[in-house]
C-alpha cells in the first residue's frame, strides 16, 4: 500500500536527535506491523499536497500544534482537500489536529476543553467493534497532547473511542474516514520530553499527572502497534471498498 502522510508540523528542533521529526516517528511506528509499507510524506504546513488524490492509496493526517480553527492559508487548503478524499470515498485516518481536521471538515466542530490539557497516557473504552478492530480489545492506552477537542460531530459520525476527557476519541465517518484523538506514533519518552518543553503553557499540576501516567521512567507500553495495525487494517479495508464500488 502506498501511503500518504499529510505533515501539519514539525518536531522541536531541540528534540530531533533524540526522536527524530514526525517522518521518522511514522516511519519506526509502521515498521512495527509492516515493513513494505510504502511511505510518502507531503508537508501540507507548507502547502504541499497531493497533486491528486490518487497519488496515494490512502492518507493519514498528522497532529499539530497549530488549531483547526486558526485561519492560515495552508489549514483552510487542508480542510478542502480533506473534503474532497472525502467525495471520492478515500481513505483517511486522522491524528489529533487530524481527527479535528475530519470533524471540522465535514460539518463538526471544535473547541478548548474546558477540562484544559489531556496529556500523558489516556486510556478509552471500545464503545463499538468493527471488522478491522483485530485483534480485539476493551480498552486502548495513548499518549494524548492537546486543548483542542471535537465538540460536535459531523453528521453520521458513529464514535468508537471515548473516556470521560475526551468524549469522541475516536470516530468513523462512513466507510473510510478515521477520526483518533491519541498519538500512536508518540513514545512514553517522548512525551514526557515534550511536555518538560512545554511547562510554560501546561499547569504544573497537570504535568505532574501526566508524567505519573508514563509509568517509572517513562516506560509505559501504550498500544501503538495495535491502533497501527487497526489503521492499516481500516485504510485497506477502505481500498477494497472504493474498487469494488467503480467494478
Amino acid at each position: 500500500m502506498k501511503l500518504g502522510i499529510l505533515q501539519c508540523d514539525d518536531v522541536r528542533a531541540s528534540l530531533h536527535a533524540d526522536f527524530g521529526n514526525y517522518a521518522a516517528m511514522f516511519e519506526t511506528l509502521f515498521q512495527h506491523v509492516d515493513s513494505a509499507l510504502e511511505l510518502h510524506f507531503y508537508r501540507v504546513i507548507d502547502g504541499q499536497f497531493p497533486q491528486h488524490v490518487d497519488e496515494c492509496d490512502a492518507y493519514i493526517c498528522s497532529g499539530s500544534k497549530w488549531s483547526v480553527n486558526d485561519d492560515d492559508l495552508w489549514i483552510r487548503q487542508l480542510e478542502d482537500f480533506t473534503r474532497l478524499l472525502y467525495d471520492a470515498k478515500k481513505g483517511l485516518v486522522g491524528i489529533c489536529f487530524g481527527h479535528q481536521i475530519i470533524a471540522k471538515a465535514l460539518g463538526g466542530q471544535v473547541e478548548k476543553s474546558p477540562r484544559g490539557w489531556g496529556v500523558g497516557i489516556a486510556h478509552a473504552d471500545v464503545l463499538v467493534e468493527h471488522s478491522w478492530m483485530q485483534p480485539k480489545q476493551d480498552n486502548i492506552a495513548l499518549v494524548v497532547c492537546h486543548q483542542d477537542q471535537v465538540c460536535k460531530l459531523p453528521v453520521g459520525a458513529q464514535v468508537l473511542l471515548s473516556n470521560d476527557f475526551c468524549r469522541y476519541s475516536m470516530f468513523q465517518v462512513d466507510e473510510h474516514f478515521l477520526g483518533l484523538q491519541g498519538h500512536p506514533e508518540f513514545t512514553s519518552k517522548y512525551s514526557a520530553a515534550l511536555m518538560e518543553q512545554r511547562r510554560d503553557i501546561i499547569p504544573a499540576e497537570t504535568i505532574n499527572i501526566a508524567m505519573d501516567s508514563l509509568g517509572s521512567s517513562y516506560s509505559y507500553q501504550a498500544d501503538y502497534k495495535l491502533i497501527a495495525k487497526w489503521m492499516l487494517t481500516f485504510l485497506r479495508q477502505t481500498m477494497v471498498t472504493r474498487f469494488s464500488a467503480r467494478t
